[in-house]
C-alpha cells in the first residue's frame, strides 16, 4: 500500500481557449486551403478581447459570506478577483470559446474556493446551503457540454468549488490492483503517480492533459483505450461523495448483490447530487509491450462490420477506432498532419494492442487475421503511430480555426450495430442542412472510436464558415442534429455528458418517470437545490 501526494506541474488551461499556449496550433497551408476549396472561407482575424479588455459581471457575494469561506478554508484558499473567475467560468465548448470573444459584460462565478479536504468541502456546502448560495464542482474545465455555467438562477451568488487541492494518490493495492485516488488528480498526474509504482489506470480522453479524476466519474468518461480497458465507470470500483445531507462512501467489493448499485447515482451526476472526492478505480501493470496497425477498408460500411466483428468475437485490441470517408480524406484521424493526403481513398482503421509480449502477439495475429478476411488492407504501423502522437492535439486546432472564421465543434452519440447506417446518415443530414440554412456549406466527419459487442458511439466532426451570430447558428445546428439523435435509435450523449446543452433532451432520454426519480435523488441528497443548478435534471 502506499501513500503519496501529487505534485501538478500541468501549465493552465487558456481563458480563451484549449489547453497549453505553448502547444497552440496555427492554420496550416493545407488546412487553409481546405477551408477555401471546401467552404469558401479566406482565413482572417476575428476580433476579439484581450484579457485585459474582458469585462465580468460583479462579483454578488457579500463580505460576510466571504468571510465565512475564509474562516472555513482559510483566506488563501478563497479568490474573488476577476482573473480567478475568468478561469472558471465556463468550459470549453464552441459556444464557450464564442462567449469569451465577446466584448460585453461575461458571466462567471461570483468566488474560487478550493478545498484542501473533504471535512472542508462538506463545511462549504453547509455554509452554501443556509446562504442561499449555489456550488459548481470544478475539476479540469474541460466540459464541452455547458456542464460548468455559473448559473446563479435563484440563489444570491454561485461559486466554483475547485477541487484540485485533493490531488493524492490515497493508497495502492498492488495484490487486487485497486487504487484509490483524490478527485483533483489530473489525468496525467494519475499516470505519474500510479507509474512510480507500475501501474497505470489507462485512461485517456481527449482532455487527459487537463480533465481529473472527478471529472471522469462525474460525467461517465470514455477514453481512447476504451476496446482494452473500458469506460471510466467500468473501472470505478468505489467512491466518495459529500453531499448537503451527508457523506456517501459506496462501493464495499468487486461485485455485490445489496440491492442497486448507488455508485451509479453518482457516477454521470455532474456534480448535482454531491461532491466527488474520492474515487476507486481498477489498474494494471504497465504493458510490457505495444503494437500498432493501421488499416485501410473500401467505405465506412464494410469498415463498421469489421469492428464489429473483432468486438463481438472478443479479439481483444486496447483501441479500435473506424474514420469515415470523409475524415479519412482530410486526414483528420492523424491530427499532425491535417490536410496531407496520407491514406488513397476508402476508410482509414486504427488498433493498438497493449499487454505482455505473448498477448499482445496472439491478439494481434487474431485481429489482423479476422479484419483481412473481412475486407481490411494493412497499411503498417506508421498511421496508427502518427495517431497514437496526436490524438490530444486537435482541440488546439479548433481554437486556430474559430479565430479564422470557422466554425468547428464535435458532437457524439451511440447506437446499435444495426442502426449505425441510418442515425449516421440522419445526424449528417441534419447538421448539414442547419448549416446550410445558415448560409454555408458544412464538413461534416465521423468516426466510431468506442465499440461494444452490441453497438457503437459515433463522433461527428463539423467545420462551416461562421454566419451572423456565430453562438446561434451553432445553437441551431447542434439542436438538429440532437433531434435526429433520439428520432432515430441514438443516445443524447454518449461520453460528453449532459450539462445544460443537453439537458433539453434528458426527458426523451429516460422518460417522465425517470426524471421524477432523478427530481427524487437530487431532493434527498441536495435539499435546497445548491449543486450545479441548471444541469442534467429538466
Amino acid at each position: 500500500m502506499t501513500d503519496a501526494s501529487a505534485q501538478s506541474n500541468d501549465p493552465p488551461m487558456l481563458w480563451n481557449g484549449w489547453g497549453d499556449p505553448a502547444a497552440a496550433k496555427p492554420l496550416s497551408p493545407g488546412i487553409r486551403s481546405l477551408l477555401e476549396q471546401a467552404l469558401g472561407i479566406e482565413p482572417t482575424d476575428v476580433a476579439a478581447p484581450s484579457l485585459e479588455q474582458v469585462r465580468l459581471r460583479p462579483s454578488a457575494l457579500s463580505p460576510s459570506d466571504r468571510e465565512g469561506f475564509a474562516a472555513i478554508l482559510g483566506a488563501e484558499h478563497v479568490a474573488v478577483a476577476d482573473h480567478d473567475r475568468l478561469l472558471r467560468a465556463g468550459g470549453k465548448s464552441t459556444l464557450d470559446l464564442l462567449r469569451r470573444r465577446d466584448f460585453g459584460v461575461q458571466d462567471a462565478p461570483d468566488a474560487v474556493l478550493l478545498p484542501g479536504s473533504d471535512d472542508e468541502v462538506a463545511a462549504v456546502l453547509r455554509f452554501c446551503a443556509d446562504r442561499s448560495i449555489a456550488v459548481v464542482p470544478f475539476g479540469g474545465g474541460t466540459s464541452v457540454v455547458g456542464g460548468l455555467d455559473p448559473t446563479r438562477g435563484r440563489f444570491k451568488a454561485v461559486v466554483s468549488l475547485d477541487l484540485r487541492r485533493l490531488d493524492r494518490l490515497w493508497w495502492l493495492d498492488e495484490v487486487s490492483w485497486e487504487a484509490e485516488l483524490g478527485a483533483g488528480v489530473s489525468g496525467p498526474d494519475a499516470e505519474r503517480l500510479l507509474g512510480e509504482r507500475g501501474f497505470s489506470l489507462g485512461h485517456f480522453p481527449q482532455s487527459f492533459c487537463f480533465a481529473t479524476i472527478g471529472g471522469f466519474a462525474a460525467t461517465r468518461s470514455s477514453g481512447q483505450d476504451s476496446a482494452g480497458y473500458g469506460r471510466f465507470d467500468d473501472m470505478v470500483r468505489g467512491l466518495r461523495a459529500i453531499t448537503p445531507a451527508g457523506t456517501l462512501d459506496l462501493g464495499r467489493a468487486p461485485a455485490s448483490a445489496a440491492g442497486p448499485d448507488l455508485r451509479q447515482l453518482l457516477l454521470g451526476s455532474e456534480g448535482t447530487f454531491g461532491v466527488i472526492t474520492r474515487v476507486r478505480v481498477r489498474v494494471h501493470p504497465v504493458p510490457q509491450t505495444t503494437r500498432h496497425e493501421a488499416w485501410s477498408f473500401p467505405d465506412f460500411a464494410t469498415g463498421a462490420d469489421a469492428l464489429r466483428a473483432v468486438v463481438q468475437t472478443g479479439t481483444g485490441p486496447t483501441v479500435l477506432r473506424l474514420s469515415d470517408e470523409a475524415e479519412t480524406g482530410v486526414n483528420l484521424a492523424t491530427t499532425e498532419s491535417i490536410g496531407k493526403q496520407q491514406v488513397t481513398g476508402g476508410c482509414l482503421a486504427i488498433t493498438v494492442f497493449e499487454g505482455t509480449e505473448a498477448h499482445v502477439a496472439s491478439r494481434h495475429q487474431e485481429t489482423r487475421d479476422l479484419l483481412t478476411a473481412m475486407g481490411g488492407t494493412s497499411l503498417g504501423d506508421a498511421a496508427a503511430v502518427a495517431w497514437e502522437h496526436g490524438r490530444f492535439n486537435a482541440p488546439y486546432l479548433r481554437d486556430s480555426l474559430l479565430a479564422a472564421g470557422a466554425l468547428c465543434e464535435t458532437l457524439e452519440t451511440a447506437t446499435t450495430w444495426s442502426n449505425v447506417p441510418l442515425l449516421k446518415a440522419a445526424v449528417t443530414e441534419a447538421l448539414t442542412t442547419a448549416l446550410a440554412d445558415s448560409g454555408t456549406p458544412a464538413l461534416v466527419m465521423c468516426h466510431i472510436s468506442h465499440v461494444y459487442p452490441t453497438g457503437a458511439s459515433l463522433y461527428f466532426t463539423v467545420v462551416a464558415a461562421q454566419r451572423g451570430n456565430p453562438i446561434e447558428q451553432w445553437r441551431a445546428a447542434k439542436s438538429a442534429a440532437s433531434e435526429a439523435m433520439v428520432r432515430n435509435g441514438g443516445t443524447i450523449t454518449h461520453h460528453h455528458a449532459v450539462g445544460a446543452d443537453h439537458r433539453p433532451w434528458m426527458r426523451d432520454e429516460v422518460g417522465d418517470l425517470g426524471v421524477e426519480l432523478l427530481k427524487s435523488v437530487k431532493a434527498t441528497l441536495d435539499p435546497a437545490g445548491i449543486l450545479n443548478p441548471g444541469k442534467l435534471i429538466p
